[in-house]
């Protein structure tokens, strides 16, 4: 997708968790197609990173990690200085979106839920503030459910929240780095982990098409249109915007829900 702002991002590398899919891929490509002169991207998988990576194109690096390990954020970072030596932004996509309530969620699943969501978040951004020297961005991709959640979303909501907060104390502690740090609130996404959850919790393999006709805009949230999103506000466009929490969805919060209309 080309935009009047593409090529803003021209001659900075960016890193993006969860890169190999979903949000995060799409950020990644959208990253590169605005300039970008390096993109890391990690992920479990090796060989699915390293297609991922080939289809952003040759100012891209794979990292293989596993986000749950306290040593991951660190070695991606790492892995970032010896491909390209320096570090202008930071986009965190990647998040565990498993269901987990109040009722059932055990100790294990909570744990793993906070470190991936949140943990690896604190750890990334301590790493990038400490290569940053000349400014930069940061980009921590919420979600909705931060404001409260379904129950089934107890441990991810909880993650989420604690990220939100997290996202303004750091922009708080970087401003006077010039580095801004702002989140987004992400509604409903069409993503391939969302076709993998809704399908093992609903088993309906036309899951897409119920959710779509249920909300106000008749499809859920596109990953390329959240794209444009992140690479705006790790631009100098989003001038000195900084501890800004964007709600990304389709309903407004506190409003009742929009009434249908025949069409």
């Amino acid at each position: 997708m080309s935009t009047g702002l593409r090529g803003d991002l021209t001659g900075r590398v960016v890193v993006v968790t969860g890169g190999t899919q979903g949000v995060g891929h799409a950020a990644a490509r959208r990253v590169a197609e605005w300039g970008a002169a390096g993109v890391v991207i990690c992920g479990r998988d090796a060989a699915k990173g390293r297609a991922a990576a080939a289809a952003i194109g040759p100012c891209a690096v794979f990292v293989a990690a596993d986000l749950a390990d306290p040593a991951a954020p660190a070695a991606v970072m790492a892995a970032c200085d010896a491909a390209f030596g320096r570090l202008d932004g930071l986009v965190n996509a990647a998040a565990l979106t498993d269901r987990g309530g109040l009722p059932d969620a055990d100790a294990a699943f909570i744990d793993r839920m906070l470190a991936v969501n949140l943990r690896a978040p604190f750890l990334l951004m301590q790493e990038a503030a400490r290569r940053m020297a000349a400014g930069g961005a940061i980009v921590n991709v919420l979600s909705v459910n931060a404001h409260c959640g379904a129950p089934e979303l107890a441990a991810y909501a909880a993650s989420k929240g604690g990220l939100a907060t997290l996202t303004r104390n750091a922009a708080n502690t970087l401003a006077r780095r010039r580095i801004r740090v702002n989140g987004i609130n992400l509604g409903w996404t069409d993503t391939p982990a969302e076709h993998l959850v809704q399908r093992r919790v609903t088993g309906d393999d036309d899951w897409l098409a119920r959710a779509a006709a249920s909300v106000p805009f008749g499809r859920l949230i596109d990953v390329e249109e959240l794209a444009d999103l992140i690479a705006f506000l790790l631009s100098r466009h989003a001038g000195v915007m900084t501890g800004a929490l964007i709600d990304y969805g389709q309903t407004v919060l506190g409003a009742p829900p929009p009434p249908r209309e025949d069409r």
